[in-house]
């Protein structure tokens, strides 16, 4: 373990400061441009209202940006260091470095005012309708005039909730304390995102264990992406929240854990309901774990007994929903452990409805997404490419594009769900391509999206080539959207901005300088015990 020093002059330790200074140019840019409240007192107090305006707006906007780069920067850095392609022989992180270093680099982001959404806006105020005694999956934010749906995004104010029924909770007891104070609320609901932060900095990690990859990997891939901490901590989104629960349930289901494994996700699907897609593919698992268990007992009754020849790796790997001699009937027993896990899922989610005293009215609001239109769902993109080559009108042909691929999706999933039922390995990839297909095929698709298949993804063996494109993808998602929240989509130089600094970032990965902007190549730093001992030498 090295000391705080030598941490300092490390690779790691410049950039873990890289990382921190480019978040709090972040936080301060933010307070100008980023998705800032209608009206302002406190900037109004400290006579810094002209950050919002003119001149002062171009310059917070300036230091988000250097800000961004500067973490996305670092990130690749670490990553370089993380996956030993640095210039620097023997350099290694250890997972304690880099949990310290998300710590390092979320903490300005606590501070900040939402960044790149405005969706904090509209937690608190359905939090509120709440709160005030409305059911916020009947009515809109509008049925509660005040401050807090003053900020709300014109959008959305009479849309109802979609998301569960704990989240509403959160959201209640929040503004229960914080009240129409917007800068308590929002930080308050920050730091109620922070244990699904923990959750994932364990389960991530964990999850290697099982699917192959490296511990320090996997954290710096799913936890230290900017795209996860400036959008899920610094935009305060709630998947921050579901993605850490759905992990630590997978997790605690491969453990063995079974019910407590779908409690926990369960309470995932009560933040946001995708993370309901991870059950179906527990229940492969539990049926695994169970056909092991039955193996276990035959072999020790009767040492003699032959094989199950539907788990021996003549036969390839073994079926979940295949009859042998330690599950003669995989019809009944599949039953049996959905029911259980139903059940389970069932009391955690009327339990939660009953306290919060809604029903499940939030199901039929997850429409609401519809609203969203952006060049990152296939549906759009289909939609717009139809309108280039026709004379067919955008929203008629969006809707039969959104039916196509709905239809394509239901088929994904249940095709999926079926095809990766042999080992833990595969359900959870399973989980991960049902992921995939929900962000691409869905009618709307949002760049913290990709948080859900990413945080599963980077539990995987992974191949540098791979990392490289995902570093690239990640980079492109976090840079396509405009600090307030807008879209960037549209502008054909924000993308080829975005475009050209995410193929500078993948390459960055593998090369220290891609762009050859060196004058000498640099010079390859000696390992920290040949220095020691070249420096005790007389």
């Amino acid at each position: 373990m090295q000391t705080y020093a030598d941490f300092a002059r490390s690779p790691e330790g410049h950039a873990a400061l890289f990382g921190f200074l480019g978040a709090v140019m972040i936080t301060f840019g933010g307070f100008g441009a980023g998705s800032v409240r209608q009206r302002d007192p406190l900037l109004e107090a400290m006579n810094l209202s002209w950050l919002r305006f003119g001149h002062g707006y171009a310059l917070s906007t300036i230091l988000i940006w250097i800000g961004v780069l500067l973490m996305i920067t670092a990130w690749v850095r670490l990553g370089r260091t993380t996956l030993g392609l640095g210039n620097r022989a023997g350099a290694a992180v250890t997972l304690n470095e880099l949990r310290a270093i998300v710590g390092i680099w979320i903490f300005p982001l606590l501070f900040a005012v939402p960044m790149f959404s405005r969706d904090a806006y509209s937690y608190l105020a359905q939090g509120a309708l709440l709160r005030d005694g409305f059911d916020p999956y009947q009515v809109g934010p509008v049925a509660n005039p005040g401050v807090l749906l003053d900020n709300v995004s014109p959008v959305w104010t009479t849309t109802t909730a979609p998301y569960g029924p704990v989240f509403l909770l959160l959201g209640r007891a929040i503004t229960a304390i914080t009240g129409d104070n917007v800068v308590a609320g929002t930080i308050a609901l920050r730091l109620v995102m922070l244990p699904g932060l923990a959750l994932m900095m364990w389960a991530v990690p964990y999850l290697t264990k099982h699917l192959g990859g490296k511990p320090t990997v996997a954290l710096w891939l799913a936890v230290l992406n900017p795209l996860v901490l400036i959008h899920l901590i610094g935009g305060v989104h709630n998947e921050m929240l579901m993605v850490g629960l759905m992990c630590a349930g997978i997790a605690l289901v491969l453990e063995r854990h079974h019910a407590a494994g779908i409690v926990v996700v369960a309470i995932g699907v009560a933040i946001k309901a995708t993370a309901g897609i991870a059950l179906p593919f527990l229940v492969w698992i539990w049926m695994l774990h169970e056909r092991e268990r039955r193996a276990a007992e035959r072999a020790a009754a009767d040492p003699n007994a032959p094989a199950d020849p539907s788990s021996t790796p003549e036969n390839g790997a073994p079926d979940a929903a295949k009859a042998g001699p330690d599950m003669p009937h995989p019809a009944m027993t599949f039953a049996k452990i959905a029911g259980l896990g139903l059940s389970v899922f069932a009391v955690v989610f009327v339990a939660a409805s009953a306290i919060a005293g809604v029903g499940i009215g939030w199901l039929t609001a997850l429409s609401g997404s519809k609203k969203i239109i952006n060049w990152l769902s296939l549906p759009t993109i289909m939609a717009h490419a139809t309108t280039w080559i026709t004379p067919l009108r955008m929203e008629s042909v969006l809707t039969v594009t959104r039916a196509l691929c709905a239809l394509a999706l239901v088929a994904v999933l249940v095709w999926t769900w079926w095809r990766f039922r042999h080992s833990e390995r595969e359900a959870v990839f399973g989980i991960l391509i049902a992921f995939v297909g929900i962000v691409i095929l869905s009618p709307a698709a949002l760049p913290w999206y990709y948080s859900w298949p990413l945080a599963l993804a980077a539990a995987f063996a992974l191949s540098t080539t791979t990392l490289m494109v995902l570093v690239g993808l990640c980079t492109w998602l976090m840079l396509v959207f405009q600090p307030d929240g807008s879209i960037g989509l549209y502008n054909f130089w924000h993308v080829a901005a975005a475009t050209f600094a995410a193929v500078v970032a993948a390459l960055s990965l593998r090369t220290v300088d891609p762009l050859r902007l060196r004058s000498a190549p640099p010079q390859q730093a000696m390992p920290r015990a040949d220095v020691a001992a070249a420096a005790s030498r007389p």
